[in-house]
């Protein structure tokens, strides 16, 4: 795995090495990324390498206003030679699915993504169908401010293990981009570094051999309480979102080489699992959340553990 990212990093995607380390921390937890920013700065991109560099199966949805649910899902159609109907599973039944543009499609649309996304799982005219596994919804949407936008409910943000952004290159590379241009071409040969069992045994590692100190629990914790009592929060995080935290602090401790969860991992991963989630109040929705959260978990000492 992490012959993999850096693999990713150093060849294909100079510059987004974040995005790239959060897009695995998703993978090796099986939970879901959303990437939010303006079009044009590489989004798509990440998903295609990510599911080129791990030969796992790939499924793109682009989302519009007059997409269906069984677009995504699938649907059942009649078969006339063998009398009965069939069912024509969907995108959704990859490994990787890039829903691009969630916010554009309209909300029944958004909640078919909920079972789904949850459940690992999708029930069409009753019967229900699972999908493979890992599973992965690697999702991007534009700013809620542009024309043509539904913005995510909270419960469907809450599915998200990550949110974070994207942001415009460094001048350096920028430069080199527009002189090189796009790099979709080269993505269709990649040479897949880790299998589908690769990823499950590390994803098994991360679950079972990564070590959560009490002290770092309680570090957890304190976090999660603190933005329950914030004076700018209305709805703080949930123990499922503690719940997440710890589990993306395990990948980020994997990633790293270690078998233990520092207190750094936690605060470094702490914005991406947490932001989107928090509920602000009604003269503060337009407060930046991050923002919010960097400057409460500076007043949070880290445990000497």
């Amino acid at each position: 795995m992490i012959a993999m990212l850096n693999t990713l990093s150093s060849d294909y995607l100079h510059g987004k090495e974040e995005v790239l380390r959060l897009s695995m921390i998703a993978l090796l937890t099986g939970g879901h990324i959303l990437i939010e920013d303006l079009p044009g700065l590489g989004k798509t991109t990440i998903a295609l390498a990510l599911a080129g560099m791990s030969s796992l199966s790939f499924g793109r949805v682009q989302c519009t206003s007059d997409l269906l649910p069984s677009d995504i899902t699938g649907l059942s159609v009649f078969n006339r030679e063998e009398g009965q109907f069939t069912f024509l599973p969907g995108p959704i039944f990859n490994n990787i699915v890039l829903l691009d543009e969630v916010n554009r499609a309209m909300p029944r649309t958004q909640s078919a993504m909920l079972e789904a996304m949850e459940e690992r799982r999708v029930t069409v005219e009753g019967m229900t169908h699972h999908l493979p596994d890992p599973f992965m919804v690697f999702a991007t949407q534009n700013p809620s401010d542009q024309s043509g936008t539904f913005p995510l409910p909270e419960s469907q943000l809450d599915r998200f293990l990550i949110c974070t952004g994207i942001g415009y290159p460094p001048e350096h590379l920028e430069r080199g981009i527009i002189a090189g241009g796009g790099i979709r071409e080269r993505l269709e040969g990649m040479t897949p570094v880790a299998s589908t069992a690769d990823i499950l045994a590390a994803r098994k590692s991360v679950e079972t051999g990564i070590y959560l100190s009490d002290k770092v629990v309680g570090y957890i914790y304190a976090l999660v309480a603190a933005t329950r009592s914030h004076a700018m929060i209305q709805t703080g995080l949930s123990t499922r979102a503690a719940i997440n935290l710890a589990q993306a602090a395990r990948a980020a401790a994997f990633l790293e080489g270690r078998d233990y969860v520092a207190p750094d991992d936690v605060r470094g991963i702490a914005v991406a699992v947490c932001a989107h989630r928090l509920v602000m109040r009604p003269d503060q929705e337009t407060a930046d959340r991050g923002g919010v959260l960097r400057a409460l978990i500076a007043d949070i000492a880290l445990p000497l553990a």
